[in-house]
């Protein structure tokens, strides 16, 4: 009751200063509370809100009502989950840069986990990888400002800029709990994706090496528009060699277009086999995707490395040829980023970034939140994991530094043992059926 006489004062002070908000609306908003679920009160209680800001407010001079509804609507998406989003126009255009070529920034990958500003994966050969940020690492701060009430888009405008230009994050680590500030110099972050066992990538290398007798490797550090493309040639090259298994690197992949997800995962299973689906609260969400038929591949056995930056499109392809048997999954378990986000254009060219929906796995596994658990669990340590990232973002030919200590990649180690064991399997199947045949 005491608030109410509060808010029936200010309300006559308003009407005095011949505000717009009518009495009609002041019942509406002061009623708003006791209806959540009637959109017109709610609305009203907002716009009062507004008038009283515009009214009152020390610096309310400087505020339009766009400033507010903007700030209302960020407040909005982001108050749902940590992937849902309102975004300017200028936040629009950088989503759609993302996908596009060449951006100046990182090359980190961000979204709120727990409500913190997290790294979801580093690009490979970017400035965040080469500095040695790992998945999972919180940034606190970016150029001394606290984090904590930042969205995704406040985030990425203050890491992307121009090529060149400098930015300090703090960093903290959360197995070690350490603090520490990491300055990176903006770059234009690559889009080459497939990269062989030596960092060389399909344009740079002649030929992809394997890593075992005739056990091939290949590295996808993001999906894009040219990731399927470029997976093509690199099999072929493998496969012309003679091929006869491959150990696909999806580690620290953040994830990136659905489509090419589809297409990676169409290379290895038969025409209109069920590759992931999504479930919302309309059916319309409800959208299944299936293999294209479309360059698929020999049956080879086959191994998928994931850990904590395996994300969105590495959890799909890694999920889904799991469940389907083509694939043995070797590594950590997965970042858990398996929702879907409809972008929705508005009239003045801000656009809402809304999950609608969720990734399922053929077995209908939900991959949101959960992950994708390998069939062979391999720990690597924080410190082995930043040497193995350093070894792995050194340019190609590259003499490793003196003080650098070398570490095993016992992830590859034992993928490469899992496929050798697989060929020598097939080999005493093969001679006891073809003994058992000449009996």
């Amino acid at each position: 009751m005491f608030r109410k006489r509060i808010a029936t004062g200010i309300l006559i002070g308003l009407l005095s200063a011949n505000l717009v908000v009518g009495f009609r609306t002041y019942q509406q908003a002061v009623a708003a509370t006791d209806n959540k679920d009637d959109a017109y009160a709610q609305a009203a209680l907002v716009t009062y809100v507004m008038e009283l800001i515009r009214q009152d407010y020390v610096d309310g001079g400087n505020l339009s009502y766009q400033d507010m509804a903007y700030g209302a609507l960020k407040g909005m998406l982001g108050s749902l989950d940590p992937h849902s989003q309102f975004m300017d126009n200028r936040g629009y255009k950088e989503m759609k840069s993302e996908t596009d070529g060449q951006f100046g920034g990182l090359g980190i990958q961000v979204g709120l986990k727990d409500g913190i500003l997290t790294v979801i994966a580093p690009i490979e050969d970017t400035p965040a990888s080469r500095a040695g940020l790992l998945a999972g690492d919180k940034i606190v701060k970016i150029e001394g400002k606290s984090t904590e009430k930042f969205s995704v888009q406040d985030a990425v405008y203050k890491l992307r800029g121009e090529p060149g230009t400098k930015v300090t994050l703090t960093i903290m680590r959360p197995k070690s709990r350490e603090v520490k500030d990491y300055t990176l110099t903006r770059a234009i972050i690559p889009v080459e994706s497939v990269k062989d066992l030596n960092g060389r990538t399909v344009k740079s290398a002649s030929s992809f090496p394997f890593v075992d007798d005739k056990i091939g490797y290949v590295r996808l550090t993001q999906f894009n528009e040219p990731t399927a493309d470029e997976l093509e040639a690199a099999l072929k090259r493998l496969e012309g060699k003679g091929m006869e298994g491959l150990v696909l690197d999806l580690r620290n992949n953040p994830g990136g277009l659905l489509v090419g997800a589809r297409d990676i995962a169409s290379k290895f299973l038969p025409k209109g086999q069920l590759i992931v689906y999504t479930e919302g609260r309309q059916k319309s969400q409800k959208q299944e995707y299936f293999a294209t038929g479309k360059d698929r591949h020999p049956n080879y056995p086959m191994v998928i490395l994931v850990n904590g930056g395996s994300a969105s499109a590495s959890e799909i392809v890694a999920g889904a040829l799991q469940d389907l048997k083509r694939a043995i999954v070797v590594g950590e378990q997965t970042f858990g980023k398996g929702s879907v986000q409809s972008i929705i254009e508005l009239p003045d060219k801000s656009a809402v970034r809304l999950t609608t929906a969720k990734y399922y796995t053929p077995s209908k596994r939900v991959i949101h939140e959960k992950g994708i658990t390998p069939d062979i669990l391999v720990a690597v340590s924080e410190e082995d994991e930043i040497k193995l990232a350093i070894q792995r973002n050194r340019p190609p030919g590259a003499e490793p530094d003196k003080s650098e200590v070398m570490v095993r990649d016992i992830q590859l180690e034992r993928a490469v043992d899992v496929l050798k064991g697989i060929k020598v399997f097939t080999k005493q199947t093969k001679k006891s059926i073809v003994a058992a045949s000449a009996k």
